[in-house]
């Protein structure tokens, strides 16, 4: 845990406020350095398919298209914070036609993740945006089916296997309980925008070849998307509270991960490792998160969790909320 009593969150904000200023010419470099190769690796892809060339011998090609969606998806995040472009428009644009590609509607995605930025951490404010925890106590008060429905949601197979796909591909398809009619909309303008595309990829390369390209890129993305949210809210350590105790400088420092990743990993993933600097000032567009975070001192007394460290947080279930952290279910055997 950090020692932050004589910090305030206005004052980490006001610290990296001069970031928080979208520049054109590394956001258009940085569409063309991940768009371009990702148009490429397809073109690449469809041309070795029908080629006839082994399936085995092409998948390998899928892991750094997967990453580059991954990458626009970053950019699809900063669009729907308002960063990555100084206008409104831009933004708004290319978060919708980053959404077509990545299969999320702009507008609704934009609203739950908003919701998130204002209760991660927050035992009190559960349940949109986040990933299911439950608490020691909620565990132990649910009845046996319930238990196993939550022990297999919070299984890796299942949270990072069956998970993105199932919502990438099904639940982002159907407008939800509080969505206005701009959320409406924008998961109607997807979904026509997705049959469009299909159609486009069926009268061309054919909806074989198109299957066989998409769905595993789609498959590997989503579940490095899902492990980038969940490494990030959590992991051994973190803070959470309760509404009445929750802590706006700890929710950020403690209760959001600086995940240093090789610096490939960091390229595809849009620094969006440096997730506490994000939730200190979400209009800080990722193109900026390195520089602020190494000009910022207050921002660089968060220990980093590697890469070999964070697989320790796959064994992380439930928050007890006697000893303030989260447990395993081993634990409860204890």
């Amino acid at each position: 845990m950090n020692d932050t009593g004589k910090l305030s969150i206005q004052a980490l904000r006001t610290s990296l406020k001069p970031f928080a200023k979208p520049e054109l010419g590394p956001a258009v470099w940085q569409i063309a350095n991940t768009f371009l190769p990702y148009f490429g690796l397809w073109g690449l892809l469809i041309y070795l398919l029908k080629s006839a060339v082994p399936y085995y011998l092409v998948f390998p090609l899928f892991i750094p298209a997967a990453l580059l969606l991954v990458r626009i998806f970053i950019i699809f995040h900063d669009c729907a914070h308002s960063s990555f472009f100084a206008s409104h428009r831009a933004n708004t644009i290319l978060g919708y036609v980053s959404g077509f590609l990545t299969f999320t509607p702009f507008a609704y995605w934009q609203r739950t993740h908003l919701v998130h930025h204002g209760s991660y951490a927050n035992l009190d404010k559960r349940g949109v945006g986040d990933l299911w925890t439950l608490t020691v106590n909620e565990y132990r008060a649910l009845s046996p089916a319930k238990r196993l429905a939550y022990r297999l949601y919070r299984n890796p197979f299942v949270f990072l296997g069956v998970g993105p796909g199932y919502s990438f591909l099904v639940t982002q398809r159907f407008s939800h309980k509080g969505d206005g009619k701009r959320e409406r909309f924008s998961i109607m303008l997807t979904n026509v925008a997705i049959v469009l595309l299909i159609a486009l990829a069926g009268l061309t390369m054919g909806f074989r070849i198109y299957l066989m390209i998409q769905v595993p890129i789609m498959l590997i993305a989503g579940a490095v998307g899902v492990w980038l949210f969940y490494v990030q809210h959590q992991f051994e350590g973190v803070y959470w509270a309760h509404q009445d105790d929750w802590d706006p400088v700890k929710a950020a420092l403690d209760g959001s991960s600086y995940y240093k990743l090789p610096k490939v990993l960091q390229w595809f993933t849009g620094n969006i490792g440096q997730h506490h600097v994000h939730h200190v000032l979400p209009r800080i567009p990722n193109y900026r998160l390195q520089e602020s975070y190494d000009a910022t001192p207050a921002m660089q007394t968060v220990p980093p969790l590697t890469l070999l460290k964070s697989m320790g947080s796959l064994k992380l279930n439930l928050w007890d909320e006697e000893r303030h952290k989260l447990v395993s279910f081993a634990s409860l055997s204890g």
